[in-house]
């Protein structure tokens, strides 16, 4: 069975059309209803949810940010307000009477047990997630039985598009903790009936036990963030082993460079591994979900294919929150038009893609769904780094890790931004600390990350550190953290 049914073969006016009816229902029957936040958000701001029954109308509705979950004094514990909290009452004055004669009839003939039992599962959290924390600590996404169904969907979707079949094993690394990757793979799995060892990453079994369990079970399919793939691969070819039997390797919760891919297909190849396919993936807490590209060349990208009758996408300007066109760069906003619980709408993601969003079928897999570029940054990765004491440059400091994986002797690498001699009020200093293959060469390895990062950046580095490979792996906390330590800053704040 194909887990995209139609969705994927509905035309731009076909997907247009899905999303509108959606997300006027969605709106009137769920959100508007249900939600102590929208529904104070529409009221204050005089929004007659009936009047938003097209994508375009999502531009009469203020946006929503991570602010708007940090506790305050006067509010603690926001995040609730964001869980849809239905009621008797409310249900009977907001749904239709198509919804509310259904659940009178299922009354009579099954009682009212039931039918409270059949709202708990569609409404009632019953697990949760958390932010890896941008903001002073993490926030809660609670998730019904109906969105546990929606991450069973999503992930049955995106092993179907990685085109993994029902007899292929699979090995998931990703780090075991209340983390959107971890579960998404989980359930996917159980949705796909893939056999699927998670093995918790390097916090459970640490390199050493993911490599014997790689081993053991022979998996075609590995799956985890990037670093630690990328160092379990690598210790298990200075060690001797062969792992020709992996044939897809899927990569989430950091952005995946082209050349990074190819970094990853070069130790495969040394692994013995050939023909490998290597995936991104995007995603984040708020969506309680995640999309993916399909099968390409290693040098190009299909970008993510998005899910339309789950969600709407924006592209809007960063600064105006004007919207953009389709294809052009800007920030990427989210709209969830069928999950309970926790639901967020016109989520500005702080991601800004180049590209934006297409409507047009995918030139790989044929598919017609909305894709997403997958040339994606964090806004926030963009510093302002005072080099001089005159003014200031803007740097992206995700193109640090583009420069710094094409350079063939580095094997791993760490940037630490400092102020010089720890004064806050002196400039900054940009340090790069890498540890090379062996037998490279250290003068040659200096010169070139220097020009590619003054090629990419406009920024060239203060200081070049070489060090091993264990101390860049503690540095990285590769083995330790959900996520590595790549980009540190450690200029003190004023």
């Amino acid at each position: 069975m194909n887990p995209w049914g139609k969705i994927s073969s509905l035309s731009k006016q076909e997907t247009i059309d899905l999303q509108n009816q959606k997300l006027h229902q969605f709106i009137n029957s769920y959100l508007y209803p249900f939600s102590p936040h929208y529904k104070r958000v529409f009221d204050e701001n005089k929004i007659n949810p009936k009047h938003i029954r097209t994508t375009h109308d999502l531009k009469h509705i203020p946006f929503t940010s991570k602010l708007d979950f940090v506790d305050t004094e006067q509010s603690k514990e926001r995040f609730k307000d964001f869980v849809l909290q239905p009621t008797k009452e409310k249900i009977k004055q907001y749904w239709p009477v198509s919804r509310q004669v259904p659940l009178a009839v299922t009354s009579v003939f099954k009682g009212s047990e039931y039918v409270l039992d059949q709202l708990n599962k569609e409404f009632r959290p019953v697990f949760m997630t958390f932010t890896t924390g941008t903001t002073s600590r993490p926030i809660p996404f609670l998730y019904s039985t109906y969105d546990i169904q929606n991450l069973h969907t999503s992930g049955a979707r995106m092993l179907n598009l990685f085109d993994i079949k029902i007899t292929e094993q699979i090995v998931n690394t990703f780090p075991y903790a209340p983390h959107l990757a971890f579960w998404q793979v989980v359930y996917g799995g159980i949705a796909s009936c893939a056999l699927i060892l998670s093995t918790g990453g390097g916090k459970v079994m640490g390199t050493e036990g993911n490599i014997a369990a790689i081993m053991k079970m022979r998996p075609s399919v590995i799956l985890g963030v990037p670093s630690f793939v990328y160092h379990t691969l690598r210790v298990a070819k200075e060690k001797g082993y062969k792992m020709e039997f992996i044939k897809k390797v899927v990569l989430g919760a950091s952005k995946v460079s082209i050349p990074f891919k190819l970094k990853v297909a070069e130790i495969l190849e040394g692994l013995g591994a050939t023909g490998v396919s290597i995936f991104g993936t995007y995603g984040f807490t708020e969506s309680r979900c995640a999309w993916a590209e399909c099968p390409t060349a290693l040098d190009v990208s299909s970008g993510y294919h998005l899910y339309s009758d789950k969600e709407i996408f924006e592209v809007v300007d960063p600064k105006t929150g004007e919207a953009k066109k389709e294809g052009e760069d800007g920030e990427l906003v989210y709209t969830s038009i069928d999950s309970r619980a926790s639901v967020v709408i016109r989520y500005r993601t702080g991601d800004f893609v180049k590209g934006g969003i297409t409507y047009e079928p995918c030139p790989h897999c044929k598919r017609r769904t909305p894709r997403i570029s997958s040339d994606i940054t964090r806004l926030s990765d963009v510093k302002d780094l005072q080099l001089s004491k005159i003014k200031g440059s803007l740097v992206n400091l995700n193109n640090f890790s583009a420069c710094m994986s094409e350079v063939a002797a580095v094997d791993e690498w760490q940037v630490e931004l400092r102020k010089k001699d720890n004064d806050p009020f002196e400039i900054d200093e940009l340090i790069v600390c890498a540890a090379l293959k062996p037998n490279a060469d250290k003068k040659k390895a200096e010169e070139e990350i220097k020009e590619k990062m003054l090629q990419a950046t406009e920024v060239a580095p203060n200081s070049i550190q070489f060090v091993s490979m264990d101390e860049i792996v503690k540095r990285l906390e590769i083995e330790t953290a959900n996520k590595e330590k790549r980009i540190v800053d450690n200029r003190p704040k004023v």
